[in-house]
């Protein structure tokens, strides 16, 4: 079955999780899902009240925040046991040199990226799997993160949800295609504007194994097929919530979409009747000696003649049915407002954002999501590494990892600061050995340099020519002991030397 056929047949499953999506983007940020046929200049309709939009850019952010922290790396090395127990075997120090190691290939994975600006569209994906509940990234070998919409590909997992094919959908110009295949091409077309559908297939073939090609009209383009370890495919197909037995996720926005219909509905109604309630209209006695004419042309401040009963004001006296409305409006802004984080202490906007605020920016997150930040964690976060990982190896800016003995993993919940949860509990263990044995018991027990080391690592920062290597210290302490030595032998020497001279200035005896 052809890329075409395939993505057609599955996208008549997708049809309800989009229209889902379109609905609920309405209300939040319509621009993120619009309807099919939609052009790139359509004027989307604005919805009469903002907390949708907001609550998904606040929540967006957090997410942001806590997927790809500024400060330190998201994910650490682990060394397997028995790997460790061959490394104490072969020096002390030997485990730290490697901690160190491992913490510097993680800032390089990090410096790297930082380098391809993922944040960015990073951004764009998390309120797509807010609002949509799904999305798709594609990390090719070279060049930056692309993120995909919902309409614009297909997902087929097994019953256990992991991923079995994906499909994307693109329209492209037949210039784009390599020249053999353009020659193919325009024989379909009817003139030379005509644009061709482009699918990129990615089909698992094994447990280990997924395969990538590209075709156009049936054909396969030359050169575009690759082979990729499962784990360090370029295709991630996220999702929001994790539903048994279906092919795509669901949103966050679709569990409160009740609250935000009757919040629109209501908004809507009271806008409405504001509008109507600041119209301004006199009526007059058209039997009274009040003449509506002259009270229309006359000036402010003008005498003319007539009777204050004839004139009167149109009023709505719609203000008790509007307090009911805006109670219950009230109401359901402070229910949404929880839900999506508005309500919660956020990060300050500064340079520098400590490691205790993000950590309960993560705590915030793990409470009222429920877990949905651990799903992204094993979804989007350690694949990422992976594919991290197979660019610097293929790049060669980073050797090569073996897996047997050396694992990323990625720390979720309130330890989602990678080391730094190391670097509390290593200051903690000191703590506790100060009190019960005292400071004598920490130099008696306590190696410092590799107190340093682990320190260092921990804090993810790179001692090479900051910490003094052993012969450093021991050149430094045989010369301050030659110092020490030379300063005794001076006033001896002086001592020696002035009894000399005045033995040698003394008369002799007769």
């Amino acid at each position: 079955m052809s890329g075409k056929e395939l993505y057609s047949k599955l996208a008549a499953q997708r049809f309800t999780y989009l229209e889902r999506a379109r609905d609920c983007a309405r209300l939040t940020l319509p621009h993120l899902f619009p309807d099919e046929g939609d052009q790139s200049s359509r004027k989307f309709v604005t919805p009469y009240q903002s907390v949708g939009a907001r609550g998904v850019n606040n929540l967006a952010s957090a997410l942001l925040l806590s997927l790809l922290p500024p400060n330190s790396p998201f994910f650490r090395f682990v060394i397997d046991e028995a790997a460790v127990k061959n490394l104490q075997q072969l020096s002390p120090s030997a485990q730290s040199e490697t901690e160190q190691s491992l913490s510097q290939m993680e800032r390089l994975i990090m410096r790297e990226i930082e380098g391809l600006s993922i944040r960015v569209p990073l951004f764009e994906a998390v309120k797509q799997l807010i609002v949509g509940g799904n999305t798709l990234l594609y990390f090719p070998d070279e060049g930056p993160m692309r993120v995909i919409r919902l309409d614009r590909y297909v997902v087929k997992r097994d019953p256990m949800g992991n991923v079995r094919k994906v499909i994307l959908k693109e329209t492209i110009s037949p210039a784009m295609l390599p020249p053999e295949v353009q020659a193919a091409v325009q024989t379909t077309l009817n003139s030379l504007e005509d644009t061709v559908d482009l699918y990129t297939c990615c089909h698992v073939m094994d447990d280990e194994r997924v395969e990538v090609y590209q075709e156009v009209g049936g054909m396969e383009i030359p050169g575009s097929y690759m082979i990729y370890p499962i784990e360090r495919s370029p295709f991630l197909a996220l999702r929001m919530h994790r539903v048994d037995g279906e092919d795509y996720g669901r949103g966050y926005v679709e569990q409160y979409f009740g609250d935000l219909v009757s919040l629109e509905s209501l908004s809507k109604s009271i806008v409405e009747a504001a509008s109507a309630s600041a119209k301004v209209l006199f009526l007059v006695n058209p039997v009274g000696t009040t003449r509506a004419s002259k009270l229309a042309k006359a000036p402010n401040g003008a005498i003319i003649e007539g009777m204050a009963s004839d004139v009167t004001v149109l009023q709505v006296a719609k203000s008790a049915d509007l307090g009911v409305a805006l109670q219950t409006m009230g109401a359901i802004n402070e229910r949404l407002s929880y839900a999506f984080l508005l309500t919660e202490a956020s990060v300050r906007n500064a340079e520098r954002v400590t490691a205790e605020e993000i950590r309960l920016v993560t705590q915030s997150i793990e409470r009222q999501l429920g877990g949905i930040y651990s799903i992204l964690s094993q979804e989007f976060q350690l694949p990422l590494v992976h594919r991290m990982m197979d660019r610097l190896t293929k790049s060669k800016k980073m050797p090569k990892i073996d897996k047997k003995y050396i694992t990323p993993t990625i720390v979720t919940g309130i330890d989602a600061l990678g080391r730094g949860n190391d670097l509390s509990r290593l200051d903690l263990y000191l703590q506790g050995i100060a009190q019960i044995l005292g400071p004598g018991g920490i130099q008696q027990y306590i190696d410092f340099r590799e107190y340093l080391n682990r320190r260092a690592a921990s804090l993810g920062i790179d001692v090479t020519g900051l910490l003094k290597t052993e012969e450093q210290i021991q050149g430094e302490m045989e010369a301050a002991q030659q110092q020490a030595t030379a300063q005794q032998l001076v006033p001896q020497t002086a001592k020696t030397v002035g009894n000399i001279i005045e033995k040698q200035q003394s008369p002799p005896q007769q």
